[in-house]
């Protein structure tokens, strides 16, 4: 395993819309995404996509670990969880058109954080590196992590999202923004 660069704003990769994974069970592959988590881990992110670290393909990361659930609101602490998960060739279905504002940030766009309305009821599918077929409903900061990082596999970063960049902040003058 090994851990990958960080693409950041600006590069090209991050531009364009990912190719779909013909073979999510071959093991470049597997490589990948095995080098995706060490790097994911180490960068301390809730989630990667394969753009991210220069690999135009359709696969993505995450997790949404407990301990993040600090900074969010009310609504997103609904189900702030998700699993370690591989997730290739993602489609997103929107249950609910309802959105809710929520802070984001990204490896790709260090030092900054956004304020980001997204739809806050989801259901999310594909496959894992096994070949297991994956679908899950998510809430919360779930929801919004899947959705962050299926934007980079379109060519989308968080801050594209936002109606107002008045909320785009360094990480350094969120607490005049967030309480406690």
């Amino acid at each position: 395993m090994a851990i990958l660069k960080i693409a950041r704003m600006g590069h090209p990769v991050l531009m364009k819309k990912a190719e779909s994974v013909a073979d999510p069970t071959a093991p470049e592959v597997k490589r990948l995404v095995a080098d995706m988590f060490e790097t994911m881990v180490d960068a301390n992110g809730a989630g990667l996509a394969a753009p991210q670290v220069h690999v135009s393909l359709r696969v993505v990361v995450f997790q949404a670990p407990a301990e993040r659930a600090d900074s969010l609101t009310d609504e997103e602490r609904y189900e702030q969880t998700a699993p370690l998960t591989v997730l290739i060739n993602p489609e997103i279905e929107i249950l609910d058109e309802k959105t809710e504002p929520g802070w984001e940030g990204c490896l790709s766009v260090p030092g900054l954080r956004g304020l980001v309305e997204r739809p806050a009821h989801i259901r999310y599918r594909g496959f894992d590196h096994e070949g297991h077929k994956i679908e899950r409903v998510a809430k919360g900061f779930h929801a919004r992590v899947v959705q962050h990082e299926v934007d980079h596999l379109e060519g989308i970063l968080y801050p594209q999202r936002m109606k107002d960049l008045r909320p785009l902040i360094f990480e350094s003058e969120i607490r005049h923004w967030v309480k406690g």
